[in-house]
């Protein structure tokens, strides 16, 4: 008989909750292990086992580049997922948002309604390089989609960048705030996904875990969504 993934001590079902809890609000470890009473490295081994289940489970339920309707609208923004400060990595460090972390690029409709986000990569790279990387621009004209000034140069409708010369005229400041109110819809998104508490404060464990778990808590944030 082929061994469970999950430690037998605490079955599937606790080892599913115990990950689910870690997840929902990134609980210390030996918090879990106190609670459940057994030690931090069995929490740690269903942590790591029952992750990339639940990825895989409910990898169908997340949304791919080619499930975005080429004639609708859509808003993107990038958000950093953080994480701890590796000196291995230091590629994870983010100059605009001065800590560490992964980039993920997040559309939605001006409705509200959240149509995907890409595989995260490396804090260091700016929104523009994370969304062409994604290849979501592959099959998708985002000339009637929405970002911020980050995203200038793709053909976007984005607010207007201060020239060096001048300050910003009247005019130019009202269309900014404009687009910016169109944009609020995207980032209360993030921010709704962001309630996973592991994409919004530092990520502990290994760093070649964490691509595993964003991609995880996604499935299960669109997973919600389709309930």
């Amino acid at each position: 008989m082929a061994r469970k993934p999950w430690p037998p001590i605490l079955g599937l079902f606790k080892s599913v909750v115990v990950t689910l809890a870690y997840l929902r609000r990134n609980r210390i470890q030996a918090e879990l292990a106190e609670t459940y009473r057994v030690s931090q490295s069995t929490i740690s081994r269903a942590i790591t086992a029952m992750t990339g289940i639940i990825e895989e489970s409910l990898r169908s339920f997340v949304p791919t580049a080619e499930d975005l309707d080429p004639r609708d609208q859509y808003l993107v923004d990038g958000t950093l997922l953080p994480c701890w400060s590796w000196a291995s990595r230091p590629d994870l460090y983010s100059g605009k948002r001065k800590t560490t972390g992964m980039n993920v690029q997040v559309a939605a409709t001006l409705d509200g309604h959240l149509a995907w986000i890409s595989d995260p990569i490396p804090g260091s790279r700016h929104d523009t390089f994370c969304l062409r990387e994604s290849g979501i621009l592959d099959s998708v004209d985002p000339a009637s989609w929405t970002g911020d000034k980050g995203y200038v140069g793709n053909g976007m409708l984005t607010p207007i960048k201060k020239p060096p010369y001048r300050d910003l005229l009247d005019w130019e400041k009202e269309f900014n705030k404009n687009v910016n109110a169109i944009r609020a819809v995207v980032e209360q998104i993030i921010a709704n996904l962001k309630t996973w508490r592991i994409l919004h404060t530092d990520y502990r464990r290994p760093i070649d875990t964490f691509a595993t778990t964003i991609s995880a808590v996604i499935a299960l944030h669109f997973y919600r969504l389709a309930e």
